[in-house]
């Protein structure tokens, strides 16, 4: 008999079987009705790889009694796609044929198109999968044929199922019994960072290099962590994950989270980005603490140059301090809605010339400067006067709003009483 992976021998057979997706999968999931009812339309599944999207495909194709065709767009072509429409209307495929097209966003415009036409007329019953965004990876006429389910990735409540149905198909292939240290199917659960096939080769290799004694094969905490070490990194720097970090650690910085910071912190630094980090670290600092205290971009600035520096590990250190500081730090966002409010007035064309007052002076000798009327602030008390500085057309715009911090109501309460506006 030849070897089959664990990872496939205990791929699900039914959709009870299937670990996690209950909100599609579960007693009244749309998927699942949709299945069930046999009537099924061109599907697109996008979500993290060892989710189940090729295991739900095939209970499909066994449900509906169709010719299941599986393409990798990787490797794939469009002559690949024609071999598969020669069989359609004969006794191969007398009714059509479900196509599985895994990571289909590496198919080209061209490559996608060429499926239309059978797609239009039943001939093919197109599922694709996807790991990434499908609004932007899949061509909008292939996604206007085709109805998007989204696979979550995987907890680690949902994979101990999984394991234990591992355990036992390998203590059944091993003729042992198998004795697991505290601790070992959990952290296998963890590790597996939402991939059950990353958990079933995690087993397997534990399982085949574990010591036996007689009929009994015991697993240690200490090999468990060996086998999935980094496994729940889940991580591409192209790929959906690297925004989706990306954002959760510029919204635990906004939202105050210093314990959600700091893990999102620790995700791209595990996977080598530090760059990433960098650039999200520093635009907190302008944008969501930003006037409420403006030392904090000088503090984090530093703490990046001597990241830049010292280069990881040890960079991580002067990060999570600019991490800290920023999620604990008052919040103010009156830098960037007083910045957007001027970009969008002047892409609006709201522009106007420049007050004569204001222009640059081509020849101060001649005296030109007191003829513009330009009031210099610092001949008069308290270095301000009033003079008009908007163009005519802005009379009156008010871009820049004091936030209710300490900082920018003790500045709104300094230039109201200089101006004269209390």
């Amino acid at each position: 008999m030849s070897y089959r992976p664990l990872a496939d021998e205990i791929r699900p057979q039914n959709l009870d079987e299937v670990v996690g997706q209950r909100h599609i999968l579960g007693p009244n999931g749309l998927l699942r009705r949709i299945i069930e009812g046999g009537n099924v339309p061109n599907l697109i599944f996008y979500g993290p790889s060892g989710t189940g999207k090729t295991t739900v495909a095939n209970i499909i194709a066994k449900q509906t009694q169709r010719p299941l065709h599986r393409l990798n767009a990787t490797t794939a072509s469009i002559s690949d796609i024609k071999d598969i429409m020669a069989d359609i209307g004969t006794l191969l495929a007398p009714e059509g044929v479900l196509l599985y097209m895994d990571e289909i966003q590496y198919f080209n415009k061209k490559q996608q198109q060429s499926l239309l036409e059978f797609m239009e007329d039943g001939r093919i019953t197109l599922i694709a999968s996807t790991t990434e965004n499908p609004f932007f990876a899949v061509f909008g006429a292939v996604l206007s044929r085709a109805t998007v389910f989204e696979f979550k990735q995987i907890t680690a409540q949902d994979a101990l199922p999984a394991i234990e149905r591992g355990i036992s198909i390998m203590e059944k292939r091993l003729d042992a019994r198998v004795v697991c240290e505290d601790g070992v199917r959990e952290h296998l659960a963890w590790a597996c960072g939402g991939d059950i096939r990353k958990a079933m080769n995690a087993l397997e290799l534990l399982l085949s290099a574990a010591e036996r004694a007689g009929d009994v094969i015991s697993i240690t905490l200490e090999d468990a962590q060996l086998a999935a070490q980094k496994s729940a990194v889940r991580y591409d720097r192209e790929g959906d994950s690297h925004y989706d970090i990306a954002s959760a650690l510029m919204k635990s910085l906004r939202g105050s989270d210093p314990d959600a910071a700091l893990h999102y912190l620790a995700r791209l630094l595990e996977a080598g980005d530090m760059i990433t980090a960098i650039r999200r670290i520093l635009c907190s600092a302008s944008e969501d603490v930003g006037m409420a205290y403006p030392q904090a971009a000088l503090i984090v600035k530093a703490c990046v140059d001597n990241a830049l520096q010292l280069g990881l590990p040890e960079a991580r250190l002067p990060l999570a301090q600019a991490v800290i500081l920023l999620a604990t730090a008052p919040k103010s966002n009156s830098v960037c809605t007083a910045i957007d409010a001027a970009l969008a007035d002047v892409r609006a064309g709201k522009t106007g010339g420049i007050p004569r007052h204001l222009q640059n002076v081509h020849a101060d000798s001649a005296g030109l400067e007191r003829k513009q009327g330009y009031l210099y602030p610092h001949d008069f008390p308290r270095h301000w006067v009033k003079q008009q500085y908007v163009p005519d057309e802005l009379l009156g715009v008010c871009y820049y709003q004091y936030g209710d911090n300490k900082n920018e109501q003790a500045a709104r309460r300094y230039w109201s009483e200089i101006k004269g506006e209390d």
